[in-house]
């Protein structure tokens, strides 16, 4: 039993040693005051807000159970290695083994322990340079990753697009909800270039594109990042493109400019001002929130500008139909020979080399 006692103990110790990776704690904190709101009389008064905090207490419940219930389960085995009860080895034994196995189960959320990669996610797809073969190569890229996050369960929401002058897009951004989206997505930022046969070309002559993705943390709370009024320029102008009869007839679309960095966010998609600017405001704090991590700076008035040309040229990743067939990551050397696969949303193997790569470093 002395050796079973051992066993526990350590396993407790690096139970404990996970959660302090994890956040747990701050994780609990957070909780607790998520159900501090829940609970004062005028909750449901902002039905929008009462909504969005339910969701946040849903998500921080599901991440915290399962680390709160393998903490009491080792408990409970190490209080029984204690009373040095021959007749409980066997059993002991048993959820020993079970919780260790669980243990090593729940260490894959410690690839999540950036500030932000429990948040949803906001990204942005850019078309870039290819024309028509860019557009439509945008809209590939958008449906692998709507694709993706299906198979997770994850929700999708269209947040702006616009549409390529022949076929594809121009740009569209996606908001990503569920467990972790931004940790798992945060890899995927940067440019993917297709090589390919051009369906758009009358000579059918292999064509290279290039289209931009942006991954950002979503921080939907105002207060979570300070942005001084004063360093806003808001300017409202009349909708265009697709969108319905009132869209384009009124002046509902939102640009939200950031003067310090030169940050600009353009909202049409919604029917309502309010909730363009809303939204422009969301994506505009998100982006704040990202740089604010690349740079290192503690406020975000030390934030310098954005370097949109170094950002463009941070080539990722290859997706190339002909005249073979591979994806291959430039960072992780990580490939596949099934791009039809990777297109549809197979794209964990990638997550999961880049975060495993990400981790060591």
């Amino acid at each position: 039993m002395d050796e079973i006692r051992l066993q526990a103990q350590a396993l407790q110790a690096e139970l404990d040693h996970a959660l302090d990776r994890t956040g747990f704690n701050d994780l609990k904190l957070q909780l607790d005051e998520l159900n501090k709101q829940s609970q004062m009389p005028d909750f449901w008064q902002d039905n929008l807000r009462a909504q969005d905090v339910s969701k946040r207490q849903a998500k921080l419940e599901r991440q915290l159970k399962p680390w709160q219930d393998l903490k009491k389960n080792i408990q409970e085995i190490v209080e029984l290695s204690v009373m040095n009860d021959e007749s409980l080895k066997s059993e002991i034994e048993s959820q020993l083994k079970s919780a260790k196995s669980e243990l090593k189960s729940l260490k894959d959320d410690l690839k999540f322990i950036g500030p932000y990669d429990g948040r949803d996610a906001i990204i942005t797809i850019y078309a870039g340079a290819g024309g028509t073969d860019a557009q439509d190569w945008a809209q590939m890229l958008m449906r692998m990753y709507v694709r993706w996050s299906d198979k997770k369960s994850y929700d999708v929401k269209t947040i702006d697009e616009t549409l390529g002058d022949e076929a594809g897009i121009k740009s569209v951004t996606l908001d990503i909800s569920g467990d972790f989206v931004f940790g798992k997505l945060k890899g995927e930022h940067g440019v993917h270039r297709l090589v390919r046969l051009s369906p758009y070309n009358a000579d059918n002559l292999r064509q290279t594109s290039f289209a931009k993705v942006e991954v950002l943390p979503k921080i939907d709370e105002p207060e979570e990042i300070d942005i001084d009024e004063k360093d806003l320029k808001i300017d409202v102008y009349r909708s265009g493109g697709h969108g319905g009869q009132s869209v384009n007839t009124t002046d509902s679309a939102v640009r939200v400019t950031h003067l310090p960095t030169g940050m600009t966010v353009a909202i049409q998609n919604e029917r309502s001002q309010l909730q363009n600017k809303a939204a422009a405001m969301t994506i505009l704090r998100s982006r704040l929130a990202q740089l604010q991590l690349e740079q290192h700076a503690e406020k975000i008035s030390e934030l310098k500008g954005l370097n949109e040309q170094a950002a463009w040229g941070n080539q990722i990743r290859s997706y190339v139909l002909h005249p073979y067939k591979q994806v291959k990551d430039l960072r992780t050397k990580f490939e596949s020979s099934d791009p039809d696969a990777v297109l549809n949303g197979d794209i964990d193997p990638f997550i999961n080399s880049y975060l495993d790569q990400y981790l060591s470093n």
